[in-house]
C-alpha cells in the first residue's frame, strides 16, 4: 500500500508536468494534492513498516514531534485545499464562461500557498501545546505519534488541550467543510437547471471524483475527533487514522485517474513515448 501511494501520486505529479492538456487549474490543485498525500505518506508510512520488522517498537522523542508537526500540517493542508478544490468545481459549473478568468494562475497559487501556511500554522500550534506538557509515560497506544494519543500521556490535566484540539477540529475540519457544502449547493442548484439529461451527467462527472475523495476524507476524521466517545474510542481512532494516513492517500490518485480521460489518455501518451 506505501509503495502504490508513492508511485501513484508520483505519477500523477509526472503526468501533469509533461502533458500540456493539465496545466489548467484543476490539475494544479491535483497537483498540489498529491505532493502532499506524497509527503504524508513518508511521515507515517517508513516508520510503520519499521515497527512490523521490529520487536522493540521505538521512536526518538523529537522525531515523534517531528512526526506529529508533519501529519498535522500535512493533514489541515490537505482538507483545505480539498475546499479550495470545491470553489474551483462551483466555477467550472456555474460560471463557465469565465472560469478562465476567474480561476487565473495568480489566484490558483494564492488559494494553494493559503492552505498550505493555514496547515502548517494550525500543525505547529497545536505542536508547541502538547510538547509542552509533563508526561508521566512513554508508552504510546497508537500506531504513530498523534496528538490525544501523545495527550493520554501526560501527567497534568489537559482540558486546555482538549479545547484546543477542539477549536483547531472546528478551523481545519468544518470550514473548509462549510465551503464545500456552500458550492456543492449551488453546484446542484445550477445542475438542475441543465434541460439535457447529457449536460447534468457532463456537469456531475466533472465534480464526482471531487466529491468522493471530499466525503472519505471528511467523513473518516470527523468520525475520530468529533464523533462520541467510548470506551472503544481508542481502538476505533486508530482504525480511522490507518485509513486516513494510509488509505485514503493511496486511493486519491485512482479515484481521480481512473474516471478522468484526460489523465488516462496522458498515461496512454506517456507509455506510447
Amino acid at each position: 500500500m506505501y509503495l502504490v501511494t508513492m508511485v501513484g501520486n508520483s505519477l500523477i505529479l509526472l503526468l501533469i508536468s509533461l502533458d500540456s492538456r493539465l496545466r489548467t487549474p484543476v490539475y494544479y490543485f491535483l497537483s498540489v494534492l498529491s505532493l502532499v498525500d506524497l509527503c504524508y505518506g513518508n511521515s507515517v508510512g517508513p516508520q510503520m513498516l519499521v515497527h512490523f520488522l521490529s520487536a522493540p517498537k521505538r521512536i526518538p522523542f523529537y522525531s515523534c514531534v517531528l512526526q506529529l508537526w508533519a501529519s498535522l500540517a500535512l493533514g489541515g493542508s490537505e482538507f483545505f485545499l480539498l475546499g479550495a478544490m470545491a470553489y474551483d468545481r462551483y466555477v467550472a459549473v456555474c460560471v463557465p464562461l469565465h472560469y478562465t478568468a476567474i480561476m487565473h494562475g495568480r489566484l490558483c497559487l494564492t488559494l494553494s500557498a493559503s492552505c498550505l501556511v493555514a496547515g502548517f500554522s494550525n500543525s505547529l500550534m497545536e505542536t508547541i501545546l502538547t510538547f509542552q506538557l509533563p508526561l508521566c509515560h512513554n508508552v504510546i497506544n497508537h500506531f504513530a505519534c498523534e496528538t490525544l494519543a501523545v495527550l493520554r500521556l501526560a501527567c497534568v490535566d489537559v482540558s486546555f488541550n482538549k479545547v484546543m484540539v477542539a477549536f483547531s477540529g472546528f478551523l481545519v475540519i468544518l470550514l473548509p467543510c462549510s465551503l464545500v457544502l456552500f458550492s456543492y449547493a449551488r453546484i446542484v442548484t445550477a445542475i438542475l437547471h441543465i434541460r439535457s439529461a447529457q449536460g447534468r451527467r457532463k456537469a456531475f462527472g466533472t465534480c464526482a471524483s471531487h466529491l468522493t475523495v471530499v466525503c472519505m476524507c471528511f467523513g473518516a476524521t470527523i468520525f475520530t475527533y468529533l464523533g462520541p466517545r467510548s470506551a472503544s474510542s481508542v481502538d476505533k481512532e486508530k482504525m480511522v487514522a490507518l485509513f486516513y494516513a494510509v488509505v485514503a492517500p493511496m486511493l486519491n490518485p485512482l479515484i481521480y485517474s481512473l474516471r478522468n480521460k484526460d489523465v488516462m489518455a496522458a498515461l496512454q501518451k506517456l507509455l506510447v513515448k
